[in-house]
């Protein structure tokens, strides 16, 4: 028997077919046991893991019967009762978060002893084992999964690695581009994506990322890049970056690539307290702010830190988001904190269309329309007239809104899609398939069931964050 826990959990026969594992309470015992195969899980922590801490009024009992159920769905051999406790007859090696975890191990030692070639083999074959979220049939998954996710992220970075000491610099691009939006105060992570762009030929490039690094560190840090950054940077400035440097002729050349990527001369000693003397004539101006109409917020924002980084990675992969969760949870928050740190990614300017106050469904888009300021949308020059025409007969304030962001590269927020859900759906539905430049970040208590939409439940605060919330509006 094998199992898989980098997703759904799952129980396959040695022939590859799945074992039917009817109920989520069943895949959770199962879940708990297979993090321990072979040992021995006590009674009292298999009831508080697959109940999360509200057992049933009788949970021995309760428990005795699931396990009767998980032996009749896998075999009667394959749960065994021990003193105190039960124990799935299983190797290590019969479960994919533990194979993941020795073939992670085996790349990265040998990455360290220079074989790149089989480390990038090793994980490889560790990172195709991850089928969706680790432990995610876990009730309270956090601290354990966290711990699988970053080494998960370790893996990644070492195939990467590997992948550019084989020569491969220019295909591990978009990923490093795609992680390091994800993570982007990693500096490692930013640093192989430095190097990469160095090794790729691109040397403006690789100092505009260092610059906006930079940048970030010290707005969000107040700190200054780490000593292999500096190095990066130093080494780029002086055109011995390798197959990247330009080969340039002298300071001329170095001063050029500076320019371009925004470094205004400066060292890789840098101060987010003291910025370089500019000259007036030398001064850029400042680019103009986005456009959009998301509000100054009045109040700190605390806790989640961690969900605005998964967010960032659900936005760099999918054109729906939908944050999903109770009331009162955060979801607004979340989406309007996170939209504002990306909000550089989208020149068209970040959009909030609050759905609450909505009570007719028919009168959706027109809200949408209203919030990006387009409700009287004018057309003019070749081809106006016809465009009128059909709008007309359309007669769909959809259609005008389709038309206003067709040509837009943009975020649009829709709020409290709940009571509305049909309306959001269809409206984003639309938006996705006529619109190509268009992400829509909606907050709902349930999905809106379009395709391609990637959901991200938003729980309420754990209870430090929640304390030291309470603790700063006091």
């Amino acid at each position: 028997m094998r199992y898989r826990l980098l997703g759904t959990t799952r129980a396959l026969h040695d022939d590859g077919t799945p074992v039917a594992l009817g109920g989520a309470r069943l895949r959770a015992l199962l879940t708990v046991l297979a993090l321990r195969p072979g040992r021995t899980v006590p009674v009292g922590q298999l009831v508080t893991e697959v109940w999360d801490g509200d057992p049933p009024a009788d949970a021995v009992g309760a428990l005795q019967a699931l396990v009767g159920r998980l032996r009749r769905a896998l075999g009667p051999a394959a749960v065994s009762s021990v003193e105190g406790g039960y124990q799935l007859r299983a190797d290590e090696e019969d479960v994919d978060l533990h194979r993941f975890g020795r073939l992670a191990t085996e790349g990265a030692r040998a990455l360290a002893d220079g074989d790149a070639t089989k480390a990038a083999s090793l994980l490889d074959e560790a990172l195709a084992l991850w089928r969706g979220p680790a432990l995610a049939d876990l009730p309270d998954r956090t601290t354990e999964a966290a711990r699988w996710e970053t080494r998960r992220l370790e893996a990644r970075r070492a195939r990467l690695t590997a992948a550019l000491a084989l020569g491969r610099a220019e295909e591990t691009l978009p990923e490093l581009a795609a992680l390091c939006g994800e993570f982007p105060l990693n500096e490692p992570l930013q640093a192989l994506r430095i190097r990469a762009l160095r090794d790729a030929a691109r040397p403006a490039e690789a100092l505009a990322v260092y610059d906006r690094v930079r940048r970030a560190l010290a707005a969000r840090l107040g700190a200054d890049p780490g000593p292999e950054l500096r190095a990066l940077h130093e080494e780029l400035l002086r055109g011995t970056g390798g197959t990247g440097t330009s080969g340039g002729s002298g300071a001329s050349a170095r001063s050029d690539e500076r320019e371009r990527a925004g470094g205004g001369g400066r060292s890789g000693r840098t101060a987010a307290t003291s910025p370089d003397p500019v000259r007036p004539a030398d001064r850029a101006p400042r680019p103009a702010a986005p456009p959009g109409n998301l509000r100054a917020r009045l109040t700190s924002f605390v806790g989640r830190e961690g969900d605005i980084e998964a967010l960032r990675g659900d936005l760099d992969r999918a054109r729906l988001v939908t944050l999903l969760g109770p009331g009162g949870a955060g979801k607004t928050r979340l989406s309007q904190e996170a939209a504002e740190l990306m909000a550089e990614g989208w020149p068209d300017g970040v959009w909030l269309a609050e759905l609450a106050p909505v009570n007719d469904p028919d009168t959706v888009p027109e809200a949408v329309l209203t919030a990006l300021g387009a409700r009287e949308t004018v057309l003019r020059g070749a081809g106006a007239e016809e465009l009128r025409a059909a709008d007309r007969h359309a007669g769909e304030p959809l259609v005008r809104l389709a038309e206003h962001c067709a040509r837009r590269r943009m975020l649009l927020i829709l709020d409290n899609c709940e009571h509305v859900i049909g309306a959001a759906a269809a409206l984003a539905e639309e938006l996705l398939a006529r619109c190509p430049e268009v992400t829509i970040l909606a907050t709902s208590r349930e999905p809106l069931g379009v395709p391609g939409e990637s959901v991200r439940p938003v729980e309420p605060l754990p209870p430090d964050p929640a304390h030291r919330l309470f603790a700063e509006r006091a």
